[in-house]
């Protein structure tokens, strides 16, 4: 059993490694615009019942609570925050935040549609509003060669002045995605998500109605990761992972003990 020990002690140390390093990519991200700090998940692996609850233990008698041993502890998974992040003013029109719950749409290159928090968007060489990396947003939205004024309102229509006329020009309107579940759409760098079956369906719109946020144009939102907090977070995972250290440490003296004495 001590064998065991060392086992379930070293499922501990690799638990606690993999909750330090969504820490520290929590961490890395504080000045990502729009990024949801991760947080990681805990569960039991499975026991060993070496004596069943209720089983016959003697006579009449049976044993009230029985004998079931853990084996130890793992990641079951990684979740979303979900909080709104801090609306910084930047002033530049294209830059967007969604005050409340939903995504930007953005068009990959190979056809699928990716959701963003992300708002820094800019036009390409041909007037269309793009992310940093040249992705389009997704219904397209194309500024036209010379128009001024562009204004973005919070229900996501986008108006500009174009040259020659003297009323401002409805050039598209922006639709976020909202989904069911938030936690279940699947990270995949570059402040990209995508839908999965734990997500469910985006349901799309026009922002401000069916429970999606306003558009707020000349603003981005902040990550929502807070440093205090995963600084405290930091220091538990390194006081759980060094009791998991002393723990092997224990395990191996007693070990040596018996090799030597029994």
């Amino acid at each position: 059993m001590t064998y065991a020990a060392l086992q379930v002690a070293r499922t501990g140390l690799d638990a606690q490694n993999e909750r330090m390093r969504v820490i520290a990519n929590n961490l890395a991200n504080v000045n990502t615009t729009g990024f949801k700090r991760d947080r990681a998940q805990f569960q039991t692996l499975a026991y060993q019942n070496l004596v069943s609850a209720g089983a016959a233990s003697g006579g009449e008698n049976r044993f009230a609570t029985g004998v079931a041993l853990g084996t130890g502890v793992e990641v079951a998974a990684t979740s979303k925050i979900d909080t709104q992040g801090t609306l910084d003013t930047t002033g530049n029109a294209l830059d967007m935040a969604i005050e409340g719950a939903g995504f930007f749409q953005i068009t990959m290159p190979d056809g699928r549609t990716a959701y963003t928090r992300d708002g820094k968007f800019s036009l390409s060489a041909e007037g269309n509003v793009v992310t940093s990396d040249g992705m389009a947003l997704n219904p397209q939205i194309q500024v036209p060669q010379g128009a001024t004024a562009v204004t973005i309102a919070a229900d996501g229509t986008v108006t500009a002045q174009l040259a020659g006329q003297s009323e401002l020009s409805e050039l598209g309107r922006i639709q976020t995605a909202s989904f069911a579940n938030v936690a279940g759409l699947q990270a995949i760098g570059n402040n990209l998500l995508l839908e999965t079956p734990a997500s469910g369906q985006p349901q799309v719109g026009d922002p401000g109605i069916e429970g999606r946020g306003q558009v707020r144009s000349g603003m981005l939102e902040g990550s929502n990761v807070n440093i205090t907090q995963e600084l405290v977070d930091m220091i538990e995972t390194q006081r759980a992972y060094e009791v998991n250290s002393k723990m092997i440490s224990s395990t191996a003296e007693m070990l040596q003990y018996a090799n030597q004495n029994l």
